[in-house]
C-alpha cells in the first residue's frame, strides 16, 4: 500500500485505494483496515476535507519520521548513559566507608545485639500493659461511654414500647410476645 503513495506522491479518497489495492497485491477487504494501521503507524497522513477522508504519504515524509525517531533514540541512549554513569557515581559513593573491617563487624554485631534487647523490652512491656495506668484509665472511660450508651438505648426501647402501646392499642398481647421474643422482659431496667 505504501508504494502506491509513494510511486505517485498524490492524494486518494478511501474508495480510488479500494480500487488501487488490488493491482498490488491487498486484497480489496482489507485495504480499509491496512491504510488504518498505516495511519496508526504515523506511515500514511489523513485529513477530513469538508466530508472527504484524504490519504497521502510522501517519501520525504518518511524520512523525516526516521529521522526523528533516530534522534530521539539517540538522546534516550544518551540520557540512559548519563543516569547509568550517575548511578555507578552514587553506588561507588555509598560503598566508601562501609568496607568491610573489623570495626565495621564488631559495630554491626553491637547493632544486632542492641536490637535483640530492644525487643525483649518491648515484649516485656506488652506484658505489663495490663497494669499500665493509662491503660486502666482509658479501659475506665470506655466503661462508662459503654454505660451511658447502654443506658441510652434502655431509655430508646422504653419511648419506643410506650408509642407503640399508645398507637396501636389493640395489639398489646402482640407487642408483648414480640418484645419477649426479642429479649425484652419484665426485669428489663436501666444499669445503675
Amino acid at each position: 500500500m505504501l508504494q502506491i503513495f509513494y510511486e505517485s506522491q498524490d492524494f486518494y479518497l478511501l474508495k480510488e485505494l479500494e480500487k488501487m489495492g488490488p493491482k498490488k497485491g491487498v486484497i480489496s477487504q482489507s485495504v480499509k483496515d491496512v491504510v488504518q494501521s498505516l495511519v496508526d503507524d504515523d506511515l500514511v497522513l489523513k485529513d477530513k476535507i469538508g466530508t472527504s477522508v484524504y490519504f497521502w504519504s510522501l517519501p520525504s515524509c518518511a524520512g523525516n519520521q526516521l529521522r526523528n525517531t533516530s534522534n530521539k533514540l539517540e538522546s534516550d541512549l544518551s540520557n540512559s548513559k548519563k543516569r547509568y554513569i550517575e548511578l555507578v557515581e552514587q553506588r561507588d559513593s555509598l560503598k566508601r566507608g562501609r568496607e568491610d573491617s573489623e570495626e565495621r563487624e564488631a559495630a554491626l554485631e553491637e547493632l544486632k545485639a542492641v536490637e535483640l534487647h530492644h525487643k525483649k523490652l518491648k515484649e516485656e512491656l506488652a506484658a505489663y500493659a495490663d497494669s499500665d495506668p493509662a491503660a486502666l484509665e482509658a479501659m475506665k472511660d470506655a466503661i462508662d461511654v459503654a454505660h451511658s450508651a447502654a443506658n441510652r438505648w434502655t431509655d430508646n426501647i422504653f419511648t419506643l414500647q410506650q408509642w407503640c402501646s399508645t398507637t396501636f392499642p389493640q395489639a398489646k398481647e402482640q407487642l408483648e410476645h414480640m418484645y419477649r421474643e426479642v429479649g425484652i422482659t419484665e426485669d428489663f431496667e436501666y444499669l445503675q
